[in-house]
């Protein structure tokens, strides 16, 4: 086994990462940029190397240094979270090049499936059927595919993920004139200007299946995640399991990631991703060859620690697992945290959180990288945390999240934790009643609106008394503690105190 570990990330999942190492006895060393000094994920760890400037481009991302900062910690293996450089297949090749073990796939599985083109071509050579599109150079030749298809259709860079750089045309001459911008904004994001184009599924979910393989060709599941629940192609919350899939579909979905990931001789742990049509029919969308942001749902229900299962099978080349015996329990679902103001069109947020506050409440986990008196720097992705509930049923596992919503706080940046309470609490995501449209189309006005409602001056006048009275520690009535019911932070929605802007 491995003695010590780098992380090549930072935030939420960098702590994340680090807690797992620590529990099997190797030492997490951590990296960051010179805007990160400091930071929490930093002091979860045994050692630290500055990368760089605050620019991702000459820190997180600069190769060179990630590896220089390995060699110099002594680590025998570079983990890469995710984001940043986790799906850059020269980043692989340049990690094993160095004589150190990169916590993930080879890098040509990474290349292959990262190139969705070529994953849609291996998925359909396992009969697992894909989204009808088109690729190539030619825009007449698109053109004619997109009227075969019909129209709307969805504009894709080949390379890269998580919904950047997707756009919707409704008709030929929107395609003819958003091919060259799509093809920039490729470039610009993933160094490649290849797009495609693919069919626009109406009303459709978002269901992932979770694979880990010993890159042998053995190939195991874990089970769905539902992911409809998207802002502009970004995942918001994710539960497991899906109400939307029964048992014999469960087995159709699992059976199609395992073969996808069984042809490439999958090693590790990564997500087969999948659109599930109103009609019970699925295609599938890609593969992500990394951690997911989403994964302690599956966690939870499994009772599988998937950070440890990604660095066994990179230490010992085998999967520590017995399919047989892996079964899914009770129902979790997640909440992203984000600096960012959601009634002002979610524009990201930055500064320093003077006071932040997560939940302890028994069947609820936070995966945070923030705690008080932390930066929320301009200069990355605005996740600070997820809040994670478990329950037996749906309903409880909601309730708690809700509630654990409820006794979240971060004050002195704005987050999204008042759009999060009101989705947690929304009347059709308690039927399952969504799909991955369903808030821009039919939520977002109602919040918007209810955002956009003036805070009553007592509302705004106990917030101020209370944080006086928590500053100089007299508000501690109960057990040092002041409860969500008492806490006007939890309904003050964006206020701010005039003297923290």
């Amino acid at each position: 086994m491995f003695r010590k570990v780098l992380i090549a990330n930072r935030g939420e999942i960098a702590c994340r990462i680090a807690a797992t190492l620590r529990e099997m006895g190797i030492r997490p060393v951590a990296v960051c940029s010179e805007a990160d000094r400091g930071a929490r994920h930093t002091r979860v760890a045994d050692e630290v190397a500055i990368l760089g400037p605050a620019e991702a481009r000459a820190s997180y991302l600069n190769i060179e240094a990630l590896i220089r900062a390995a060699r110099a910690a002594g680590a025998q293996a570079i983990h890469p979270g995710y984001g940043f450089l986790a799906e850059h297949a020269g980043f692989a090749a340049a990690v094993e090049d160095a004589g150190l073990i990169f916590i993930g796939p080879t890098p040509e599985q990474t290349r292959t499936m990262g190139d969705k083109r070529a994953a849609r071509a291996l998925a359909g050579g396992v009969g697992v059927p894909v989204v009808p599109g088109a690729e190539g150079d030619d825009a007449d030749a698109l053109a004619a595919a997109a009227k075969k298809i019909r129209y709307p259709v969805l504009l894709k860079p080949a390379l890269g993920g998580g919904g950047k750089g997707m756009a919707v045309v409704g008709d030929e001459a929107a395609l003819r004139e958003g091919l060259e911008g799509a093809r920039r904004l490729a470039l610009s994001g993933f160094g490649d200007a290849s797009v495609y184009l693919e069919k626009r599924l109406e009303h459709a979910r978002h269901i992932e299946i979770q694979v880990a393989g010993d890159g042998q060709g053995n190939v195991l599941h874990l089970f769905e995640r539902e992911c409809s629940l998207q802002r502009r192609h970004q995942k918001v919350m994710e539960e497991s399991p899906s109400c939307a899939v029964d048992a014999p579909l469960r087995e159709r979905l699992c059976g199609a990631a395992v073969a996808i990931a069984r042809a490439v001789k999958y090693r590790g742990v990564g997500t087969v991703e999948f659109l599930l049509g109103p009609d019970g029919k699925f295609y599938f969308l890609e593969m992500n060859t990394r951690l997911q942001v989403e994964h302690p749902v599956t966690e939870w229900v499994t009772g599988v620690d998937l950070v440890r299962l990604q660095v066994e099978i990179a230490a010992e080349g085998r999967l520590p697992l017995d399919p047989s015996a892996l079964a899914a329990r009770g129902h979790a679902v997640e909440a992203r945290v984000y600096a960012e103001d959601a009634a002002r069109g979610f524009l990201p947020q930055a500064g320093r959180a003077l006071r932040v506050r997560w939940p302890e409440s028994p069947f609820v986990r936070v995966d945070a990288g923030i705690e008080s008196g932390d930066e929320v720097p301009v200069h990355y992705d605005p996740i600070l945390a997820k809040v994670i509930a478990y329950g037996p049923t749906r309903e409880r596992a909601l309730g708690r999240l809700a509630q654990a919503l409820d006794e979240s706080m971060v004050h002195g940046v704005i987050t999204n934790l008042p759009f999060l309470r009101a989705l947690a609490r929304s009347p059709d995501v308690a039927r399952g009643r969504f799909d991955t449209e369903w808030i821009e189309r039919e939520f977002l006005d109602g919040f918007a609106a209810l955002a956009g409602a003036p805070v009553p001056e007592m509302v705004l006048a106990a917030a101020a008394l209370a944080e006086e009275l928590g500053a100089n520690g007299a508000s501690h009535a109960r057990d040092g503690k002041v409860t969500a019911a008492e806490d006007p932070f939890v309904t003050a929605g964006r206020w701010r105190h005039p003297g923290l802007s």
